[in-house]
């Protein structure tokens, strides 16, 4: 029995002509769609894109569920379902190369192949269209969801106070197993790992609004403030931290000191706590991106693969957040963990507890020093129970 399913399709309008593929991930139990990719490719012909769209859908997995899960491959492409399960000869040497590299991650899952006909392919079919719509145009694609957030403010998916940009493509969940643990209808079956997650205090970049990654500016006296207010809370209320990590970034850090001052802990550095590389970006404005990287500005809010000159795609930064977050649960099983890091980070560990898609970023706001809270059971889902809770610098 499968645990996924992933289905993928491409097309051309001309083939060749304006090309673009789709591609979901889903639960094989229920159907339910827990990745979503598409993206126009320029001219090219239409086995071109169902490959792209195959591979993209075999990459999209891999990110979900990693090695070694199992899946059945669907598509309406007689040609690639054949010569993937090693039936038909690939004649075509312009295929061979995407050929090789989808049976390369292929070899890391364990799959089945699967022809189906075009109408029950339609949620691939749908987002190839619109990525052959977009390519046309010569536009990114832009997904069905992607109504912007544009009036986020120093809550946006970055270190800033600028709006934030439209949601990215992607849409990614982790699932976990199926249970009842914590969920509020039956008690946990075991003790939890806690995870309290403080956002730094205020910087200059934050008042200024302007993108601020790896670039490490002190606190702001303000700052410093909301640091003390955090770690007064967190001795007054019994929330019994064991552990404080922190970003390496100095914003975080000091954060972190000085609640592990008042509990009387060291703190750990985990450098992959650190907040998304925003290149040649740091320091500016989104309005200044805006005038003087147009083209890069539009393909990165366009494609979570895409990184700003020198900088950090989103989905790299999902991924070095996950297992971060992974790590620290699995090392500090059944304590109490604060760590203290950046807006990225904490919207990521949130996002992949709630299993909501990457553009659920875009949907949440988190304020400096702001304290959010999720349980880990070992036997059940992760858990939520706080989110952006800043009473105590009121």
């Amino acid at each position: 029995m499968t645990s996924f399913v992933v289905e993928a399709d491409g097309g051309s309008r001309g083939n060749p002509g304006p090309a673009g593929y789709g591609a979901v991930v889903k639960d094989a139990a229920d159907g339910q769609i827990l990745v979503e990719v598409a993206d126009p490719i320029g001219t090219q012909t239409n086995n071109v894109a169902e490959y792209r769209g195959l591979i993209a859908g075999l990459k999209a997995l891999l990110d979900l569920a990693g090695d070694g899960a199992s899946v059945e491959v669907r598509m309406d492409s007689k040609l690639v379902i054949e010569q993937m399960a090693g039936r038909w000869k690939i004649k075509n040497e312009g295929l061979r190369p995407l050929a090789t590299e989808a049976a390369s991650l292929a070899r890391r899952l364990r799959v089945t192949w699967r022809w189906i006909p075009r109408e029950r392919n339609k949620d691939a079919d749908r987002l190839a269209n619109e990525a052959m719509d977009a390519a046309a145009k010569g536009v990114p694609w832009r997904s069905s969801v992607s109504a912007a957030a544009s009036s986020s403010s120093q809550g946006s998916l970055f270190d800033t106070a600028d709006p934030a940009p439209a949601p990215v493509v992607e849409a990614v969940a982790v699932p976990t197993t199926p249970a009842t643990a914590g969920t509020g209808w039956r008690p946990p079956t075991t003790t939890a790992t806690t995870l309290l997650l403080l956002r730094h205090g205020e910087t200059p970049m934050s008042v200024e609004r302007r993108f601020s990654g790896l670039g490490d500016p002190e606190l702001t006296p303000n700052g410093l403030a909301q640091a003390e207010a955090a770690a007064a809370r967190l001795t007054r209320e019994p929330y019994d931290v064991q552990v404080v990590v922190s970003s390496p970034l100095r914003r975080a850090l000091v954060t972190a000191e000085a609640v592990a001052a008042r509990l009387g802990l060291d703190v750990v550095v985990e450098p992959d706590l650190r907040e998304t590389d925003f290149g040649a970006w740091e320091g500016h404005t989104f309005t200044e991106i805006q005038r003087h990287w147009p083209d890069e500005l539009a393909t990165w809010l366009a494609d979570p693969s895409a990184a700003p000159p020198g900088g950090e795609s989103f989905g790299d930064a999902a991924r070095r957040v996950q297992v971060i977050g992974d790590r620290l649960v699995e090392r500090y099983e059944g304590r109490t963990v604060l760590a203290v890091s950046h807006v990225t980070p904490i919207k990521m560990l949130v996002r992949s507890a709630l299993l909501a898609p990457l553009a659920a970023l875009y949907r949440m706001h988190l304020d400096l020093a702001a304290l959010s809270l999720i349980e880990y059971y070992a036997d059940g889902p992760a858990v939520v129970k706080a989110f952006n809770d800043t009473s105590h610098l009121r």
